[in-house]
């Protein structure tokens, strides 16, 4: 299915956590998805919502701001944590959804310190986040680049620490590390293309002021 942007705007939403409390926020909203949006067996790419002009794409949240970023959708939800990660220019936060709060933290095994050594292996699917918070200490880390199963990582000494996403601790609790320091706060996020709002502003503002008041 051809798009046409300039009369349709497409919205980037991540699948997992941040999925289950947004779609109760997108129904107060008067934005519902077409019912295929949630049939995990559709090979589907794009998805009609109750809005004629606006379509849905289902992605990572990792990927919801990329395609933000470059233009491939208009506006969509991420975590804080991605945008800090990522750094991306042409993404305008336009607001906190106050949903999917989390915390990025340090952890490992209960009796590691942090600042003991001045050299560190940390695993992590958050590179630049991590080298960033270990640079603040004077410490260089050596990242291992993982996207799951990072607690194993620790366990199995691959690493000196992990840097992963925290919500009740129970995983980490679950396989003997302890959360060693919290580095942000992190919740999910309202994102817009910078130049999307310039260019297609008439549409945007119809959905976006269902969110805030623009």
């Amino acid at each position: 299915m051809n798009i046409d942007r300039s009369k349709n705007i497409i919205v980037a939403i991540p699948k997992g956590r941040i999925l289950k409390e947004l779609i109760p926020l997108l129904k107060k909203d008067d934005i519902e998805l077409d019912e295929e949006f949630f049939n995990e067996k559709s090979r589907k790419l794009f998805f009609d919502t109750n809005i004629p002009f606006l379509k849905a794409i289902i992605c990572r949240s990792f990927d919801a701001a990329t395609f933000v970023s470059y233009g491939a959708a208009d506006f969509g939800f991420c975590g804080s944590d991605v945008i800090e990660e990522f750094d991306y220019r042409n993404i305008y936060k336009m607001l906190d959804l106050d949903i999917g709060k989390c915390r990025f933290s340090i952890a490992g095994k209960a009796k590691k310190d942090i600042e003991a050594k001045k050299d560190v292996v940390v695993a992590t699917k958050y590179p630049n986040l991590t080298k960033g918070f270990f640079a603040k200490k004077g410490i260089k880390a050596e990242v291992i680049k993982l996207n799951g199963s990072i607690e194993v990582a620790a366990k199995l000494d691959l690493c000196d620490f992990i840097a992963d996403l925290v919500s009740t601790g129970t995983t980490l609790k679950e396989n003997n590390l302890k959360e060693l320091e919290k580095v942000t706060k992190v919740s999910s996020q309202l994102i817009v293309n910078k130049s999307s709002l310039v260019t297609n502003n008439d549409l945007m503002l119809k959905v976006l002021e269902r969110f805030i008041d623009v």
